[in-house]
């Protein structure tokens, strides 16, 4: 195919990412990609521009210039009349017509394609891409119509048609006035692409960044069966995956972090029955997935991993976060990459401070769903089934819909905050709030039915990757923490981090590391069931039980592989936020009464008198009636440290009360594939039983570090129970017998060259005690992130008044 002499037709392949002016962003990217990145493997479907040149012939040909020129007239005088400017600018664009010659050229281009190709009325997609499309600034993404599956000459030169007309849809142009951009200065350009049969396959879209935290080392892929529209539109809760990128140069490793599965209930794919008189007439429709798709990941590993290194090809091309398209053909099996722009979001902002949102005082959970943005907000909800109702949405509530698309922005840049039905991150409503900066929870299933016309609630997204609805007003606390504040110190200092899903929201901390990682957490919260009810479902008496362990298992080969799969992205997740600094698993330490109220748990623990003083800790891991369980935490471990790649995780064992009990548990650690020493595994002890520190010396020869539970040492030095309200004011980490335990524990771990941690609150609350520890030669402190800023404070101050001891550091 050649370019045509009026300069209207380009081949995709003879663009490159300087001709934005030419053919726009969208089909610039695409040439770019298709010259420079197909030796690398990366596979662009081809096809041909249709150039701004014969955009601008339209225009001139049929005289659009002043309606034009009245789109900025009227939004400069009355922009509240959007609607009415926006419609009289398409009804000229509608009643223009594409002059012969351009619809020559289109027909001569498309037939070129299809000889190419060796098939008649090959389908082809077509899309819009505008001249200020795709840029690192300003993101124009789905502003424009596209079409899909188009066939024919006809049909090819009456889409075309269809997306000049798209130019002045009213989001498009209320997205120019804001930005600046003069209507007349910006062109459109039409690609028109080999369509990937992925009606038959499966498409998605991946970020090389994260869109809601900004973290760059993971690759974010999302994957529904059918046609990629079904995904960006927000028609249909994808799939979700997260790969680590440093590690996807290593070909032994399997750095997928997350494998989340989504309810893919619908899947849009191209309809044959053009032309019929029903309502899935058209070149697409929307069906029902069968239970098969629904309950089945969509991507296997080796093709999950070859879009991720995709992904960083073309991130490394281009120099930048990238927001990218893919599909998988359904009839080949080939994987092809059909967009690619920059992410315009995370990327602009700055990484010098750190925001955090404080939401207190709310009432119970309404609804949860994918969390966009970080932010919360209280208002009043008004439920919309339209944007033509939008006439009486109030500046301010809380706009609760089913779904969004462009039409609705006039509404959504007026709302507090944003809930939908349906959609996940790379959905219009995720997109556009992100860009608005307001909050949103999308894909929360039941919000129209669940929540009230005229209810207050509190919209939050600041835990993470869930986003929560509560009931009622809240407080919500903004703070500003400038990175560049946080002094340097000789001790460690180091976070507490449970929750996998909101670890990201502070990987910008310049912590040390995470100096404890609760298993248990993970356990009660991701996976719901007793380790020993997974590992032996068949023991399971209550068939209601066991069917909700089936149920739990989902698509896993066994529930065993639930609860490892579960674990081990939990825990990968934790050690990837800073993969190259140590992350300290506690094993689990759930109390016996604690272990009975997880799913199938009481048929597998004893009634105990006192379970803080219980079966707990290492007791646990080498008895009959754990010994299985305690295999199941190994062998996740295991593979994050081995298959996935993170070799940074240290294990740490809770409650060991004697060095025999840790040659046991170090002895089925072992068996299980996580022997101390291999591959460079460190094993720490938590020290919190008295006899840990009168017998430091042995133990010091066993493990290699110490970590502090100040909680249970406290309890049980001064015999005081932590939880009685009655001895509530005896109990107190800094009891001069604590203090002397804490002492002779740190002299003796650094005679044995162990360093030595301390986990608790009590640094940042009492600047005394942050002096004592580090008076005492402490190695590490670790916090909860909230309290990171004081606690680093509280630390530097301490050593600018002591001689920094301790040779030891804790990694």
């Amino acid at each position: 195919m050649q370019s045509t002499e009026t300069g209207w037709i380009i081949p995709l392949e003879q663009l490159t990412i300087d001709d934005v002016g030419i053919a726009g962003g969208k089909n610039a990217s695409l040439g770019e990609m298709i010259r420079h990145l197909g030796a690398a493997g990366v596979r662009v479907p081809g096809g041909f521009a249709v150039t701004s040149a014969a955009y601008w012939h339209v225009v001139d040909d049929q005289g659009l210039r002043p309606a034009i020129s009245a789109v900025g007239a009227g939004m400069s005088d009355h922009p509240e009349s959007l609607r009415s400017i926006g419609s009289t600018v398409r009804a000229a664009f509608r009643a223009a017509r594409v002059s012969e010659a351009l619809e020559r050229d289109i027909r001569a281009a498309y037939d070129d394609l299809c000889s190419r190709i060796g098939e008649l009325d090959v389908p082809v997609a077509v899309r819009s891409s505008a001249t200020a499309e795709d840029l690192p600034e300003a993101s124009f993404a789905g502003q424009q119509e596209s079409f899909l599956n188009v066939r024919g000459a006809d049909a090819v030169v009456a889409a075309y048609h269809r997306c000049v007309v798209s130019l002045f849809g009213d989001r498009a142009i209320a997205y120019r006035t804001k930005n600046g951009f003069d209507h007349l200065d910006v062109a459109l350009s039409v690609g028109i692409q080999q369509m990937v049969r992925s009606d038959t396959g499966s498409a998605g879209v991946i970020f090389t960044i994260d869109p809601e935290s900004g973290f760059p080392h993971h690759v974010l892929i999302d994957a529904a069966w059918g046609l990629g529209e079904a995904v960006v539109s927000g028609v249909v809760d994808s799939d979700r995956y997260r790969v680590f990128k440093a590690f996807l140069d290593d070909q032994s490793s399997t750095p997928i972090v997350e494998r989340s599965l989504g309810r893919k209930r619908l899947k849009i794919i191209n309809n044959d029955g053009v032309g019929g008189d029903d309502d899935q007439a058209g070149p697409t429709a929307t069906v029902d997935t069968t239970e098969d798709e629904r309950n089945r990941l969509v991507l296997d590993d080796p093709d999950l991993l070859a879009l991720a290194r995709w992904a960083v090809i073309i991130e490394d091309h281009y120099g930048r976060p990238m927001d990218i398209e893919w599909a998988k053909d359904g009839v080949t099996g080939d994987l092809f990459i059909v967009q690619a722009r920059p992410e315009t979001v995370e990327a602009r902002r700055s990484g010098a401070t750190l925001t955090t949102y404080d939401v207190s005082g709310h009432g119970p959970v309404l609804l949860k769903g994918l969390s966009v943005g970080a932010g919360a907000a209280t208002g009043v909800v008004c439920r919309l089934d339209s944007p033509d109702e939008g006439d009486r949405f109030s500046d301010g509530a809380i706009l609760v819909a089913d779904t969004t698309d462009p039409d609705w922005v006039p509404v959504m840049q007026r709302a507090a905050a944003v809930v939908t039905n349906r959609g996940g991150r790379t959905s219009h409503a995720a997109i556009v709030s992100r860009e608005l900066g307001v909050p949103a929870v999308v894909g929360a299933v039941d919000a129209t039915t669940t929540l009230v016309e005229g209810q207050r609630v509190t919209v939050s997204c600041a835990g993470g990757d869930v986003g929560i609805v509560f009931d009622g007003s809240a407080t919500i606390d903004t703070r500003e923490l400038s990175l560049d504040d946080v002094p340097r110190t000789r001790t460690k200092v180091m976070v507490n981090l449970a929750n996998p899903q909101a670890a990201l929201k502070w990987w910008r901390l310049p912590t040390a590391g995470i100096g404890l990682a609760r298993m248990e957490f993970i356990i009660g919260e991701h996976i719901g069931a007793h380790p020993m009810a997974l590992a032996h479902p068949d023991r399971i008496t209550d068939p209601e039980v066991r069917q909700a362990i089936e149920e739990l298992a989902g698509h896993h080969s066994s529930p065993a592989e639930y609860f490892v799969d579960r674990l081990s992205s939990g825990i990968a997740a934790l050690a990837a936020t800073w993969a190259d600094r140590p992350m300290i698993v506690r094993m689990s330490d759930f109390k016996t009464n604690e272990y009975a109220g997880l799913l199938g748990g009481e048929q597998f623990e004893p009634t105990e008198a006192n379970p803080m003083l219980g079966w707990r800790g290492a007791s646990r891991y080498d008895h009959p009636g754990y010994r299985d369980g305690f295999a199941l935490e190994c062998q996740a471990v295991a593979r994050v440290r081995n298959e996935i790649g993170f070799d940074n995780v240290i294990v740490m064992i809770p409650f060991c009360r004697t060095p025999d009990e840790a040659d046991r548990v170090l002895r089925v650690m072992a068996e299980e594939g996580l022997a101390r020493g291999a591959n460079g595994l460190k094993v720490y002890v938590m020290a919190e039983i008295p006899s840990n520190v009168i017998r430091a010396t042995e133990f010091a020869e066993r493990f290699d570090g110490f970590s502090i539970g100040s909680n249970d040492l406290t309890q049980l030095t001064l015999g005081v129970d932590r939880d009685s309200a009655e001895l509530a004011t005896q109990f107190g980490a800094d009891d001069p017998a604590v203090l002397s335990l804490i002492r002779q524990l740190i002299e003796a771990a650094h005679a044995a060259g162990k360093p030595v941690g301390f986990c608790g609150q009590a640094p940042s609350n009492d600047p005394e005690y942050a002096r004592l520890l580090v008076e005492a030669g402490i190695d590490s402190v670790s916090v909860t992130p909230d309290a990171f800023f004081a606690v680093s404070n509280r630390i530097a101050d301490a050593e600018a008044l002591l001689a920094p001891k301790g040779p030891a550091a804790l990694a």
